[in-house]
């Protein structure tokens, strides 16, 4: 499951894990025309983790979901 919302200045994407347990926290991703953030709270460390992409990796990133094993250069 997840929610989308379109704040002023960025879109926000949460990914809420319907899995099988044991489950993972939900992960935010706050999409702006210069960054991709993503968060996920880790309980053993009670903080949140943020990892920061580029559009360019993020484009990368979702273009590598759906290819087979190997080495690519975005065109």
């Amino acid at each position: 499951m997840f929610t989308i919302e379109h704040e002023f200045d960025a879109t926000v994407v949460t990914l809420v894990d319907d899995g099988k347990a044991p489950l993972q926290e939900d992960v935010t991703v706050h999409a702006t025309e210069s960054a991709i953030l993503l968060n996920q709270y880790d309980p053993r460390t009670d903080r949140t983790v943020s990892i920061t992409l580029s559009p360019e990796q993020w484009r990368d990133l979702t273009a590598a979901l759906n290819l087979p094993e190997g080495v690519y250069r975005a065109p």
